[in-house]
């Protein structure tokens, strides 16, 4: 698979600037929700990756080191521009959790400077992006543009949630990333949501409600 040919057929019909687009965190009962925006240089796109960045993937797809190892690799490359934005669990309580990644994605793309003339996107059509824009299913293992900010998105959340983690000790941000992981959920019952928590999610509402209920 090349993972270029839609980077290469927009810079064919004269786009210069393509990003791609992804986010991480939109399942977790806590933390952000993480997008990144990824833009390689024209001279990349049409030379193809470094040997380095070649086996750049689906960030799910590869292990926290080689996350971290692309991450430094992508962040500190001369032909890689990028740039993240994050929307909060208040934000995400009041909007709803697509309403939030969406709002994050045009948040890291309006960061980039010069702004995109197109955007390839994993997933769906996002209505409200503020671009142009290809919806690719699966994109991030599709498209080197959109693995970079999945990458991107990925690395930078994993950090946010392990400086929550040295916030709220008591429940284990660190290791389960704000997922509804039996430990996470036995930590809830214990001590309670705290401000990373995402009220509006069932786990937590439903915990509401019993104890409104009384």
């Amino acid at each position: 698979m090349d993972r270029l040919a839609f980077e290469r057929g927009l810079l064919r019909a004269g786009i210069r600037h393509v990003a791609g687009v992804d986010e991480v965190g939109r399942g977790p009962l806590a933390g952000p929700v993480v997008a990144a925006a990824a833009v390689f240089a024209p001279g990349l796109i049409e030379s193809g990756l470094p040997a380095e960045l070649k086996g750049l993937n689906d960030s799910k797809q590869l292990s926290p080191a080689a996350r971290r190892r692309y991450f430094a690799l992508l962040t500190n490359h001369p032909g890689v521009r990028y740039a993240v934005a994050q929307v909060e669990a208040g934000t995400i309580d009041r909007l709803n959790i697509l309403q939030a990644t969406h709002r994050a994605m045009n948040e890291a793309l309006a960061r980039l400077a010069p702004p995109p003339e197109h955007v390839l996107v994993d997933g769906l059509l996002v209505p409200s992006l503020a671009f142009p824009q290809t919806p690719l299913v699966k994109g991030d293992a599709r498209s080197y543009s959109i693995a970079a900010a999945s990458v991107v998105a990925k690395v930078t959340r994993d950090a946010l949630m392990g400086e929550y983690d040295r916030l709220y000790p008591a429940y284990g941000f660190a290791s389960h990333k704000g997922y509804g992981t039996a430990a996470h959920l036995e930590a809830l019952a214990r001590h309670g949501p705290c401000p990373i928590h995402r009220r509006s999610f069932a786990p937590l509402k439903a915990a509401a409600g019993r104890r409104a209920g009384g």
